[in-house]
């Protein structure tokens, strides 16, 4: 059964990309704003049309930066389905099968390590999507990971909205099955998506896999740093430590969920 049922979500999610490709092409969205309401449409369908349910408790701030924990590709659509936002990411996803092509067409601005320009790239480009009244979402643990714990935030980052006086609000993402799929499937092996694994051979095993549901957190204010610009090492600790604040909390129930 879940092999049919990756197949018969493959066919719908291939209709759906088609229907988004056509719309971008038609629209030729331009501004970053055009951009992000365009992946935000196509996320939330993508959502229905895995059966993924979305939980959420808090509200996505309107502007600023929301940083979070990462366990799978999947985190970029579901923070997209929930409210039009920019990414900030690793130049490795423009590589990614679907959310790549995806992300790139929305205006995620991405970061390629070592490369000279790279980190004032990155500053520009979240600084103009702050200045759009875009919030600005990444990850500062820098890869995914299995969701047993939180990995050490980079601070690199970090230091572009600090510099710039943007709010930074911690938020938390986490999986969890609604329905069993068997004693051989595991949110850790099966939805977080991490280590050196073929990612296509992944996504069909998920989208076989019945009532996932994405719990997102978000805080309720935005972070409060004890040190400025020139010490965004501490600045990295205390933003783990609000993520990690989040990521302790109780499951949650009967919050607000993402219309369907």
């Amino acid at each position: 059964m879940i092999f049919f049922r990756a197949v018969g979500r493959c066919v719908r999610m291939v209709g759906m990309f088609v229907a988004a490709g056509t719309e971008l092409a038609v629209k030729q969205p331009e501004t970053r704003q055009e951009r992000a309401d365009w992946l935000h449409r196509f996320c939330a369908r993508a959502m229905r049309g895995m059966g993924i349910e979305i939980n959420v408790s808090g509200s996505f701030p309107k502007r600023g930066v929301v940083i979070s924990n990462h366990l799978s590709y999947l985190d970029i659509v579901v923070y997209a389905a929930i409210h039009p936002c920019v990414f900030v990411s690793k130049a490795e996803v423009a590589g990614w099968p679907v959310v790549g092509w995806m992300t790139t067409m929305s205006g995620t601005v991405y970061v390629a390590r070592g490369h000279g320009g790279s980190a004032m790239k990155a500053r520009e480009g979240m600084q103009a999507a702050v200045d759009a009244g875009l919030p600005v979402v990444f990850f500062p643990e820098g890869t995914t990971s299995n969701g047993s714990g939180l990995l050490k935030f980079h601070s690199g980052l970090l230091a572009q909205p600090l510099d710039g006086g943007a709010p930074v609000t911690a938020a938390c993402i986490r999986y969890g099955f609604a329905e069993d799929n068997g004693p051989d499937v595991s949110v850790a092996d099966d939805v977080c998506y991490w280590g050196e694994r073929n990612m296509l051979g992944h996504i069909f095993t998920f989208l076989g896999l019945r009532g996932v549901r994405a719990e997102v957190r978000f805080a309720e204010e935005p972070i409060e740093f004890s040190s400025d610009t020139l010490h965004r090492k501490e600045a990295a600790v205390e933003a783990r430590a609000a993520v990690a604040t989040l990521r302790l909390g109780n499951t949650i129930v009967g919050e607000e969920r993402v219309p369907r």
